[in-house]
């Protein structure tokens, strides 16, 4: 049993989409750690004696998104079949669609060949412009109104070393394909233009059916995906349910690990020369997501990927995460390094992301501070006397500066943008937490969780929970955070 500050922390029912609100965290108690083995293909999903989480509502609830996709592994080409079905829950009549459409600003990297109405029709007068592709309806598209769309196109990957790309020894997917973003009254499509630090995409929740062919390719070709394969063998297929968005990455190099969390597998996807910080990776890993579940409300997937990356840093995706090479390289065989900490970041993205969606643009502290705290709970949790340590390692060192609230177009350079929304942000809770103790805070945190599942929320939803859990006048502590009143 684990001691969390004042509040013992036991194990919780997993937070589905459709969850009622709980006000106050059970106890929690956690699994002991199992063995990491490498094996050569992905663990089957095993059976538990813990209820797996409910889904939300069923279809037409969730818009719809099915994917056919082929890649050449030898040219680097994808070519890719995409069926739409989109539910108008907004309360507007809608003239028009638009989509998020990130493989676009990479120069002869995205092709449309053709775009259809689900009755064969071909859209007319659509325009693509940099990462927006502007669809007209052919009727106003009324609430509650459904319609299909099919896309049918080529991605010609770029040669980099990114989350979309490919080097001489893996291949990223993420963010591949088009998606309708979310819609908010008042603003419109929640869709923006690339910024220079951050992320700028914003996802609602759907239903991913994929499939993936691959020729021309190694015949040890490993798939990483957001959710496990339903069955061995190719071509490969995924239904992954209520989820912001699918990822996937592909090496012949891969050495795979594994790990139960509870009702989830954790599965590690390294690269021969890093085992043993492969596997440091997925113990963090599951051990967190243990963690969070008990903390925050279940983690309500099957699964979740770790995937070593030849990128700088860390990215996550729902389901899924890439972790740098760097870290691998630099893993100390202990729990004082950025391999640890960022793998228990990324981790907790399933929740400040995946199940509580935000405008990443426009507030991405909503989910980055929130990660970088959970960060110190975990820490805290897990190794209580590294704690100042990683105040310091992880924080105080850069002396931070700048408004919490900032958006990605606020900041030209990693580092200021990281000091103010992620550092600042951690900072900010901090002292929140010490103003409310650790029983109201921590209940604050599943509360919010569970109110924003599967939504997506804004600073007003953020204080409107906290509301609920204190009678605090915060005036003084957000005035020093941010650069806007709070309502």
């Amino acid at each position: 049993m684990v001691v969390f500050g004042f509040l013992v922390i036991v194990l919780c029912l997993p937070l589905a989409c459709n969850a009622s609100v709980t006000p106050i965290p059970t106890p929690i108690t956690f699994t002991p750690s199992g063995n990491i083995a490498p094996t050569g293909t992905p663990p089957p999903i095993t059976s538990s004696t813990e209820t797996p989480a409910p889904l939300p509502p069923a279809p037409p609830a969730r818009t719809q998104i099915s994917l056919q996709a082929e890649l050449d592994y030898k040219t680097k080409r994808l070519q890719v079949q995409e069926t739409i079905t989109y539910t108008n829950h907004t309360e507007q009549t809608l003239n028009e669609l638009v989509l998020a459409v990130d493989p676009n600003r990479y120069p002869d990297a995205f092709h449309l060949k053709e775009l259809r109405w689900a009755d064969g029709e071909t859209v007319k007068e659509h325009t693509l412009e940099n990462v927006k592709l502007n669809v007209p309806m052919p009727a106003p598209l009324l609430p509650n109104a459904m319609i299909g769309l099919q896309l049918i196109y080529e991605l010609d990957l770029p040669g980099q070393s990114a989350t979309l790309g490919y080097t001489a020894r893996q291949i990223n997917l993420g963010d591949w394909y088009p998606f309708i973003p979310p819609y908010r009254a008042g603003q419109g499509w929640l869709i923006h233009e690339p910024a220079p630090v951050g992320e700028y995409l914003v996802y609602d929740i759907a239903d991913y059916m994929v499939e993936i062919k691959v020729t021309n390719a190694p015949s040890k070709l490993i798939i990483a995906a957001s959710a496990p394969a339903e069955a061995s063998g190719r071509p490969w297929r995924y239904h992954f349910e209520a989820a912001r968005n699918f990822a996937w990455s592909a090496s012949a190099d891969y050495q795979i690990l594994s790990k139960s969390a509870g009702q989830a597998q954790v599965t590690g996807y390294v690269f021969p020369e890093h085992l043993a910080a492969g596997r440091a990776a997925v113990d963090a890993t599951a051990d967190a997501l243990t963690f969070y579940s008990s903390a925050f409300g279940g983690y309500p997937h099957r699964s979740l990927a770790v995937v070593e990356a030849e990128f700088a840093d860390g990215m996550e995706y729902h389901g899924l995460y890439f972790l740098g090479q760097e870290y691998y390289a630099g893993y100390t065989n202990n729990p004082q390094n950025y391999l640890t900490a960022i793998a228990v970041h990324e981790t907790a993205h399933q929740w400040w992301y995946g199940l509580v969606g935000n405008d990443q643009a426009a507030e991405p502290w909503l989910d980055e501070s929130l990660c970088v705290y959970s960060e110190r709970l975990y820490y805290e949790t897990h190794y209580p006397h590294l704690l100042n340590w990683w105040w310091e390692f992880r924080v105080h060192r850069f002396e931070p500066s700048g408004w919490v609230n900032s958006t990605v177009y606020d900041y030209d350079q990693f580092r200021p943008y990281v000091n103010a929304v992620y550092l600042r942000g951690a900072l900010f809770l901090e002292e929140l937490r010490k103003q409310m103790g650790d029983q109201a805070f921590l209940a604050f945190l599943r509360d919010y969780a569970a109110r924003g599942a599967c939504r997506q929320v804004t600073s007003v939803d953020f204080f409107a929970a906290l509301s609920q859990h204190t009678n605090l006048d915060l005036s003084e502590l957000t005035a020093r955070y941010f650069n806007s009143p709070i309502k």
